[in-house]
C-alpha cells in the first residue's frame, strides 16, 4: 500500500482533532458526574448451585459408590466350591455292572483291521 505525503498529513491531522476532542471530553467529567461506589453484587460473585446441577451430581456420586460398594463385596468373597454329583434318591435306580466284558466296536474313523 503506498501512501504519499498528502495521505499522512491528512491522516495526523485526523488523529490530532480525535485526541483534542478526547481530552476535552475526559476534562468535562468531574467527581460530581460519577456514582458512587457500589460493592460488586451476585453476578460476578458465588452462585447459588442450580438444582439440577445438585441432583446431577448427587445420582453421579451415588452410582460412584455403588460401583466401589458393589466391587469391594464381590472382590473379597471366595470363589464358589466345585460342584458335587447329585445323591441318589430312593425312586431312582442306580447302574448296576454286569460280569460280562464289553465287546469292542468298530468306530467308523477308525482303519479296519486287515486279515491273513
Amino acid at each position: 500500500m503506498n501512501h504519499s505525503p498528502v495521505d499522512g498529513a491528512v491522516r495526523e491531522a485526523v488523529e490530532e482533532r480525535l485526541r483534542a476532542a478526547l481530552a476535552a471530553r475526559a476534562n468535562a467529567v468531574g467527581p460530581s458526574d460519577l456514582r458512587p461506589l457500589r460493592p460488586p453484587t451476585d453476578a460476578l460473585g458465588v452462585r447459588r448451585p442450580s438444582l439440577r446441577g445438585t441432583v446431577v451430581g448427587l445420582l453421579a456420586l451415588a452410582a460412584v459408590a455403588a460401583l466401589v460398594l458393589f466391587a469391594l463385596h464381590d472382590g473379597g468373597s471366595r470363589p464358589a466350591p466345585p460342584a458335587h454329583p447329585p445323591r441318589p434318591t430312593a425312586g431312582t435306580p442306580s447302574p448296576v455292572p454286569s460280569s460280562a466284558s464289553p465287546t469292542p466296536v468298530a468306530s467308523p474313523s477308525a482303519p479296519a483291521p486287515h486279515a491273513r
